[in-house]
């Protein structure tokens, strides 16, 4: 069972001086020196090094502990908590994502406390778990239903990317600080910091949570992996992911750092020059060799053939053992301070709503409009226009109103460009602009356009397309599926056919719509112009918060058929879909109450029949229990039950790796043929993973008999279940979920919208960096296969149409990988943050095997500027504010400080992380900002927070609480103040 550790926040210097920033000006140039050291391979080679000032780094992270005085804390702390490791998995104790999981809930936690007290409402959270954590988190206006499903989505996103250092990068001594490779090990910190924060400035912010997993693992096995805790050290290392300042006391190639451990088993390797003079180190890691240099340490275990070199054993202290029990929960302990000190800096860069946003924290509905804007769509685009309007107009301030609006134009030949806006107003004018002009009489770029919108939409997202035409572009369609499959975004199709002639396109028909559209889920209505504004119900429907699929199922054969379902007592707003033609069918409740088609407003519910659609919306008053709905029709039809709760789950198809620290892996593509398929699932409850029971999961056709394979199911604590399905159905299914709620003690039963399949054949990739404009990126990935060899075709597109170079065929004998390699490069003027979505798809020659891979890739001007803009504070009015705080009320007190960034940048923007008054500021120049700040004397505490164009943060803290500190005694003179503290009371 996965139980999770709270780690408490890092306590700063002072809570009065500035944190963070230089006291005075920065030092010019010839106050650097420099710092020769020795590499790994001999070499010598110069690294500029930065003095710094002790506020940035909290007390402990500058000063040693004797073991004496931290014995019976760290003793308390490994009786108290559960057994941990680093590991992704391993008896349960998954620590990396124990200690990520920790630190991104308590930092979100903290980030809707103050954007609620900013607002002016309390943050009240009714228990501990994420789903009342969102509810809280989006105030007063989060009444009804809402889910925590996306919050969960972006957890699952980081944890895995962070579990796949350890698949892709195993013998990377960066990504994992072994082999004592510091500098290149902070080198890969800062640049996914970097990466991170220019995605989020470009609204990516599925690329800044895969690029904050992988930068989270690398900061945390610093602290397993080398001997920073066996120091002394209790706080994280803050140069780490601070660039500007130095990596000091670093063993070279030559110093030898352990002594022998014959047992492999033992409490401290340390040589003990290494721990007098505080010099840092970390293991070495042969995978395929034992060598290593004389008198290194080793990072040990079975996996780790330097282990058997002498000196013998390791310090790695990814696992618990009783041996290393002190400094393996001090290495937890750090390494979950250190995350949270990475978030901050994430956090305040970004700000409170955007850091929220990457997090998920969001009213779930996203609504994205796919639009034909040809000729002959003048109607349609007054329809799209209308839903737009009723949307934001009969949601806006509820729980369902959107969280984010996207709208997609296509035309022939262009498509685009997309908008993304939260603003309600903005969508308004953007759609009001779309006006209908040519196309002539040709089919247009439905599918570029629906491309576009899978990439740039959000994960689980609701797209609607409009259009009369079939798609010119039909090329595209095997990449739309494994779009919609990676995304699991629903698409809906709302076809109103038109007499245009057609060009002569093989496979291209209103089919391939609704094939489409079955894959996620979606459904493809076809109507008349004239009936298309009745059909747009549909819309209405699903934008809203906490949709939930009950049941969907589709026909191609003339048949009668009798579907069961479940409805609960949370499922609000229930509504049954069908599509089809010459449809009869009969709704029974568990109480033999039954409605049949030609009942509009029966006892059951209503029914709106529109062009091939039939809308049921149940009554408010349904029964709870087992449902069934018979039906029949000459023709192929669908059949979907949806409502609103928030007892729901996600889910992924996983595989299982090996190595020195083995785990799951998220499949991108489609799971092997002929063998068990597991799942990694998250069962989201009204009140937690506690407040349900899941009784059962399984894989159902959509188009087959009813029946569910069986499966097994693996408990890993908080909700997360290991699911193994031994024999996979042949055909696309589902994953279907049944249980109960505790607390209404009623039977559920919920299905993934998306379809899945298996494949013989599979296609591996991986994105290790980001890529800078101008420059190329080469992408190494491999194909096998397990069916039959021989030739396979391979396809790759990305959605920003960057030139890439790869081979368009590889041969494959069965059961061995062939290696390939994709190059791709951005122009030299793609924006930086700008997000790649690119897909590589391959097929055998007879077409009878498939798959894909989709990455994303983040493209990153790099970034010269790593110094943060200083803040001094120059003048405090407050000599009207009365001691007794009871007596704050009718008085205010008044502070400017100077805010600069002369070595970079420059500033872009300036914000308070505390207090409750007003700012306002002066640009004086391009580098220099004059910012002034008043509040009452009740609120005595501001922080002011400077971000440059770099991301980089500056801070800026002052208190007017009387603390004997004299009024007189400047800012910069208590940082030095501070300096020397630490040089004479901390420093041996």
């Amino acid at each position: 069972m996965t139980r999770s550790v709270q780690i408490q926040p890092v306590r700063k210097c002072s809570d009065k001086l500035t944190v963070g920033v230089w006291p005075g000006p920065r030092p010019p140039p010839s106050t650097v020196d420099s710092v020769l050291y020795k590499k790994r391979s001999g070499a010598v080679t110069e690294q500029p090094r930065m003095r710094e000032d002790c506020c940035p780094l909290s007390w402990k992270s500058t000063r040693t502990i004797m073991p004496s005085l931290v014995g019976v804390a760290l003793l308390t702390l490994a009786l108290s908590t559960p057994t941990l490791a680093f590991a992704p998995i391993g008896g349960g104790g998954a620590s990396h994502v124990t200690i990520t999981g920790s630190a991104l809930l308590q930092k979100v936690k903290e980030t809707c406390r103050a954007v609620a007290e900013e607002a002016g409402h309390e943050f009240n959270p009714t228990g501990s778990s994420p789903e009342e954590l969102v509810q809280a988190c989006l105030g007063p206006r989060a009444t009804g239903e809402v889910s925590g499903a996306k919050f969960h989505s972006a957890l699952q996103q980081i944890y895995a990317q962070n579990g796949l250092v350890d698949r892709d990068f195993v013998n990377s001594a960066p990504h994992h600080f072994n082999s004592e490779a510091f500098y290149e090990g902070r080198g890969l910190i800062t640049e996914g910091i970097a990466a991170i924060k220019a995605s989020i400035r470009q609204e990516n912010f599925q690329a800044a949570r895969e690029t904050l997993g992988r930068v989270l693992h690398t900061l945390q096995d610093f602290y397993s992996h080398s001997n920073w805790v066996e120091l002394g050290y209790t706080e994280p290392y803050i140069n780490l992911i601070r660039p500007h300042l130095p990596l000091e006391n670093l063993a070279d190639v030559d110093t030898a750092t352990c002594t022998d451990c014959p047992s492999a088993s033992c409490p401290n390797q340390m040589l003990p020059e290494i721990l007098k003079d505080k010099t840092l180190t970390s293991g070495y890691m042969g995978l395929y060799s034992s060598a290593k240099p004389k008198g290194k340490c080793s990072h040990g275990g079975a996996g780790d053939l330097t282990s058997t070199a002498i000196p013998r054993g390791g310090i790695s202290k990814d696992q618990r053992r009783s041996d290393n029990v002190l400094l393996h929960n001090a290495a937890v302990t750090a390494a979950g301070d250190a995350s949270l000190q990475l978030l901050e800096d994430i956090r305040l860069s970004a700000g409170n709503n955007n850091f929220l946003r990457m997090m998920g924290i969001a009213r779930s509905s996203v609504v994205c409009f796919v639009i034909d804007t040809t000729g002959s769509m003048s109607d349609d685009i007054k329809e799209a226009q209308s839903v737009v309007y009723d949307i934001i107009d009969s949601k806006k301030g509820t729980q369902d109103e959107p969280s984010e609006y996207i709208l997609v134009p296509f035309n022939d030949p262009a498509f685009g460009p997309m908008v993304r806006t939260t603003d309600p107003e903005k969508m308004k004018r953007e759609i009001s602009k779309l006006k209908a002009d040519g196309g002539g009489d040709v089919p247009e770029m439905c599918l570029s356009g629906l491309q576009l919108a899978l990439t740039g939409s959000p994960s689980s997202s609701h797209i609607y397309v409009f259009t009369d035409a079939i798609a010119k572009d039909i090329h595209l369609k095997d990449s739309i599926v494994a779009l919609i499959r990676t995304t699991k975004s629903t698409v809906s199709f709302f076809m109103t056919p038109t007499r245009r002639r057609r060009r002569s396109l093989k496979a291209a028909s209103f089919v391939d719509y609704k094939d489409l559209a079955l894959a996620s889920g979606g459904q493809a209505i076809e109507v008349s112009k004239s009936q298309l504004p009745q059909a747009t119900d549909v819309i209405l429907d699903s934008s809203t918060s906490a949709l939930v699929t009950v049941l969907q199922r589709a026909r191609n054969a003339a048949r009668e058929e009798t579907f069961p379902f479940v409805l609960d007592e949370s499922l609000k707003n229930i509504t049954i879909y069908i599509t089809g033609s010459s449809i009869t069918f009969t709704l029974t409740n568990p109480g033999g109450v039954s409605q049949t088609q030609n009942q509009a407003n029966g006892k059951l519910g209503t029914i709106q029949t529109v062009g091939n659609l039939r809308r049921i919306r149940l009554n408010p008053d349904r029964q709870l229990g087992r449902w069934k709905i018979n039906i029949k029709s000459p023709q192929p039809y669908t059949l979907k039950v949806t409502g609103q709760s928030t007892i729901t789950f996600i889910y992924d198809f996983v595989e299982s790796f090996g190595g020195p620290h083995p785990g799951y892996a998220v499949l991108s593509g489609r799971p092997q043929a002929g063998q068990p398929a597991t799942l990694k699932l998250s069962a989201i409850g009204r009140k937690g993973a506690s407040s349900m029971t899941v009784e059962g999961v399984g894989l159902a056709l959509v188009s087959g008999p009813e029946a569910i394979t069986h499966s097994t199911l693996t408990d890993m604590g908080n909700g997360d279940i290991l699911v193994t399905v031994s024999t996979v159905p042949e055909g696309e299914f589902v994953v279907v979920l049944k249980g109960t709620d505790k607390v209404s003690n009623s039977e559920f039963q919920r299905q993934s919208t998306t379809q899945m399949s298996v494949s013989k054949v599979n296609i591996q990739a991986t994105v290790g960096s980001s890529v800078e404009p101008g420059e190329a990126l080469a992408l190494p990935f491999n194909v096998m296969t397990q069916g039959a060899g021989g030739t396979y075709t391979i396809d790759a597109r990305n959605d920003k149409n960057f030139h890439m170079e790869y081979p368009k065929k590889l041969t494959l004998t069965t059961g061995k990988p062939a290696n390939a390699t994709l190059k791709i490069k951005p122009p030299a003027s793609t924006k930086s943050g700008t997000d790649v979505t690119l897909t590589i798809e391959t097929k055998s020659s007879d077409g009878a095997n498939s798959n894909y891979v989709v990455l994303r890739l983040s493209v990153v001007t790099k970034i010269t500027d790593f110094y943060p803009p200083l803040c001094e504070v120059v003048t405090v009015l407050a000599d009207d504010c009365p001691q007794d705080v009871s007596q704050c009320g009718p008085f205010r007190w008044a502070l400017t400080a100077n805010l600069t960034d002369g070595n970079g940048t420059g500033i872009e923007s300036i914000s308070l992380s505390q207090g409750s008054g007003n700012i306002s500021h002066t640009a004086l120049s391009a580098t220099f900002i004059q910012a002034q700040y008043n509040a009452s004397c009740c609120s005595q505490i501001v922080e002011l927070v400077a971000v440059d164009k770099a991301g980089n943060v500056g801070k800026c803290y002052r208190s007017i609480v009387h603390s004997g500190v004299p009024p007189a005694l400047s800012l910069s003179m208590q940082l030095w103040l501070c300096l020397l503290v630490s040089v004479f009371a901390v420093r041996p």
